[in-house]
């Protein structure tokens, strides 16, 4: 039986160094306005991923439903409904609260998308890596 101490190939395994990745100026976000979309690698798998502006800060998610994993945009970029207020899934038809990812209406109802973190600093929105949501490798 293993021991409460903490041995090398533990440490190696559990370590992860997040990296601050350049996005967009912030210019670029307009509240409730067009996205900007980018890749990711989430869970091993390429995704597109995008970021908004809502209530004044810059949200992240992954471009892919609670429901069945498809992108959301009904045209590149689009994601809020006309009144800025709610992310949605063209396919599906699925409300999202933009500041948390969470559905509130459509068929994955109480389910959330997948959040990237990001940070806004001055003038430049970045979007940070997590152990399962790393960046594209060219």
């Amino acid at each position: 039986m293993r021991g409460l101490k903490a041995t090398h190939e533990d440490v190696a395994m559990t370590a992860f160094e997040e990296e601050v990745i350049a996005l967009c100026a912030s210019t670029e976000l307009q509240e409730g306005g067009l996205a900007v979309g980018f890749d990711v690698v989430y869970a091993g798998q390429r995704c597109r991923a995008f970021a908004v502006r809502f209530q004044g800060q810059p949200q992240a998610y992954l471009n892919r439903c609670a429901h069945v994993p498809m992108e959301m945009d009904y045209q590149e970029g689009r994601f809020f409904d006309d009144s800025g207020c709610w992310l949605l899934c063209a396919t599906h038809g699925a409300v999202y609260e933009p500041g948390t990812g969470r559905c509130i209406e459509g068929p994955c109802r109480g389910a959330s998308l997948v959040k990237i973190a990001v940070s806004e600093v001055e003038g430049r929105v970045r979007w940070h890596t997590a152990p399962h949501m790393q960046t594209v490798e060219f």
